[in-house]
């Protein structure tokens, strides 16, 4: 299942400049997702981070993976866009940064669900560039309804 930017947008609450995915091109309901982040000298955070040799913050990439995340979550649960709450982040795990992402990168997310017990998802993430890992975490989120 492939998803555009208009269609991640439905899932996702985030817009300009913390929307993380452009695009969806693999997605298995219950099991995994595999996204992808453009990423562009016109990011927000490259002038201050860092302007000599511009990296996107690791963080940035945890948040990017825990966007991958909540829409595969949301379609696991067959969740309509106009029924949607919000995932929470309850706790990352074992993130590493193994290299830095640059502007002209393109981020693929690889995100499975590891559990979902009592409204807590754990999933394992991966990011990669050119095929090669550059960050990975366990990550732990709730689903809340609306409010």
């Amino acid at each position: 299942m492939i998803m555009d930017i208009e269609q991640v947008m439905q899932y996702l609450p985030h817009r300009y400049p913390f929307l993380l995915i452009d695009k969806v091109t693999e997605l298995e309901l219950g099991k995994s997702i595999t996204a992808l982040k453009n990423v562009t000298i016109n990011e927000p955070f490259f002038p201050g981070h860092f302007p000599v040799m511009p990296v996107m913050p690791g963080v940035l990439i945890l948040e990017a993976m825990a966007q991958a995340a909540a829409i595969l979550s949301f379609k696991t649960k067959e969740y309509a866009p106009e029924d949607i709450g919000i995932v929470y982040f309850a706790g990352i795990d074992a993130a590493r940064f193994k290299k830095p992402v640059k502007p002209g990168d393109q981020l693929i997310l690889k995100v499975e669900i590891v559990r979902e017990m009592r409204g807590i998802w754990k999933y394992k993430g991966r990011a990669e560039v050119d095929g090669a890992l550059v960050a990975e975490a366990e990550l732990m989120a709730t689903l809340r309804d609306k409010p």
